[in-house]
């Protein structure tokens, strides 16, 4: 028997955050009619959801590897974005 594979691509949340944006500017600037205007809106809501559920994912995993072996814990740490000197001018 010859299946056929269902499996897609793998998720990547950069091309996601990418088309989303790309969605948001031509919807700012009113580059599409109405049809075309919601489908691209349903397609930027699918997006978000997507991008939300990777970003879950990503949380539940830094939270494992946070875990304190030792009493079973998790030590949240805050991660800070580091400095550059052309932001602070």
């Amino acid at each position: 028997m010859n299946k056929k594979s269902n499996t897609s691509p793998p998720f990547n949340f950069e091309k996601a955050m990418e088309e989303l944006e790309g969605i948001v500017l031509q919807m700012e600037s009113g580059d599409f009619e109405l049809e075309e205007s919601i489908k691209q809106f349903e397609r930027g809501v699918a997006l978000t959801k997507l991008c939300q559920v990777a970003l879950s994912k990503a949380e539940q995993k830094v939270q494992q590897l946070s875990l304190d072996p030792e009493n079973n814990s998790v030590e949240l740490i805050d991660f800070e974005l580091p400095t550059t000197d052309a932001a602070s001018e």
